[in-house]
């Protein structure tokens, strides 16, 4: 017995030159039944349209546009070197986060 034909006996032989076989999936209307299923229970994600109305509140609002105009003031260069709005985003989103989870938490199941 030859030592290719020994280790031939455990493991599978390719060769380069042989085709290469597909695997062929087909997927039953049972698997896209359940599929469509969990889709549907999937309920929307109402915490963004939460989070643009607490944005616009009037709490909150004033925080947005100053954001806002120091995002606008960056984008034109009138900012001094370095300067970016971290400071006002988190203040603003302190405010849109303290307004928004009570909203979000109560229409949790």
């Amino acid at each position: 017995m030859s030592r290719s034909s020994f280790f031939s006996s455990f493991l599978n032989v390719l060769h380069a030159d042989a085709e290469e076989k597909e695997e062929v999936v087909v997927s039953t209307q049972t698997e896209e039944a359940e599929q469509v299923e969990e889709d549907a229970e999937e309920p929307e994600d109402s915490h963004p349209e939460i989070r643009d109305e607490c944005k616009a509140s009037t709490k909150c609002a004033p925080l947005t546009r100053h954001f806002e105009h120091c995002q606008e003031k960056i984008s034109a260069g009138e900012g001094y070197k370095g300067e970016d709005c971290v400071e006002e985003l988190c203040t603003m989103m302190h405010c849109v986060d303290a307004c928004a989870g009570p909203k979000l938490f109560s229409k949790l199941k």
